[in-house]
């Protein structure tokens, strides 16, 4: 994600800020994120009790659920557990998903259902149409 957050910071006259979910716990009334959250990009930290990520990001202690139900329309780039449970969390709620992938190997046990597109005209065509825009 802090290459995700470092790429839409450095475009020029964008319109919105890098946000970031931030997963933490909460001890004695102190609420600490894991270490390198947040990344130097972001702009709006919004700090969570939520601790779960990766292989337990579906869990409902994680952080992920806020990041899905946020969305309007989700482009999944290669990653690996967290973002395979981001995704198994859009196919849940039914959000527009598609993955932005040379091959769906970039993103292990990708289900089937998903649609991969290695051209980025067509990621933003999905994305405009899953926006009405």
């Amino acid at each position: 994600m802090e290459t995700v957050s470092r790429a839409f910071h450095s475009v020029k006259e964008r319109a919105g800020k890098v946000i970031g979910i931030l997963p933490g716990v909460v001890d004695n009334g102190c609420h600490e994120p894991p270490p390198g959250y947040p990344n130097r990009w972001v702009e709006i930290p919004i700090h969570t009790h939520l601790p779960l990520s990766g292989s337990r990001g579906t869990e409902q202690p994680s952080r992920n659920h806020i990041n899905i139900l946020t969305a309007d329309v989700l482009v999944a780039l290669p990653g690996s557990l967290g973002t395979a449970s981001e995704i198994r969390l859009a196919i849940e709620y039914n959000k527009p998903l598609v993955a932005f992938l040379d091959s769906r190997a970039d993103i292990p046990g990708l289900p089937l259902e998903v649609l991969v597109e290695q051209n980025f005209e067509k990621v933003k065509d999905f994305v405009r149409s899953a926006c009405h825009l």
